[in-house]
């Protein structure tokens, strides 16, 4: 799994136009599924995002969660965090979940943020989405199971 993370002062999603998810001060997920990906994984994933100490302080210091301070998650779907780049000049994706574990998975994931936060919003699966964000800091990092957990 793979996760972007992106400390937003708002962001949105839009579908055809439409706005389906907003949300204040908080997190931007960009999540990233692939086939050995389970709940459970999942779960150590989101939690590790969400107990993050990044947000700033009083001081100006990251030292506070996104609980700390009430947060909000967006979550958005992103199989294009398992781009292979290393061949010509298109991209391959056979790296990304399939369709249905990773629809399931991502469910999940905005289920687990819940725990978190009283706002989650998301985007819509397999859609083309628009998402804007105002970034804070910019504070962005990316997050691989691969490495992260093991």
């Amino acid at each position: 799994m793979r996760i972007v993370l992106q400390v937003v002062k708002h962001a949105d999603v839009k579908v055809d136009g439409e706005e389906i998810g907003s949300i204040g001060r908080g997190f931007l997920i960009l999540l990233g599924v692939e086939d050995t990906d389970t709940e459970e994984l999942t779960d150590r994933m989101i939690d590790k995002v969400c107990k993050l100490r990044i947000l700033s302080d009083e001081n100006d210091k990251t030292n506070l969660s996104l609980a700390d301070v009430g947060g909000e998650i967006l979550v958005v779907s992103q199989f294009t965090l398992y781009a292979d780049c290393r061949k010509g000049h298109r991209p391959g994706f056979t790296h990304a979940g399939k369709p249905d574990l990773a629809e399931r998975l991502y469910e999940h994931a905005i289920e687990r943020c819940r725990m978190y936060s009283d706002k989650v919003a998301h985007g819509k699966f397999g859609e083309h989405m628009e998402v804007s964000l105002l970034n804070d800091g910019p504070f962005t990092l990316m997050l691989d199971s691969d490495t992260l957990l093991k």
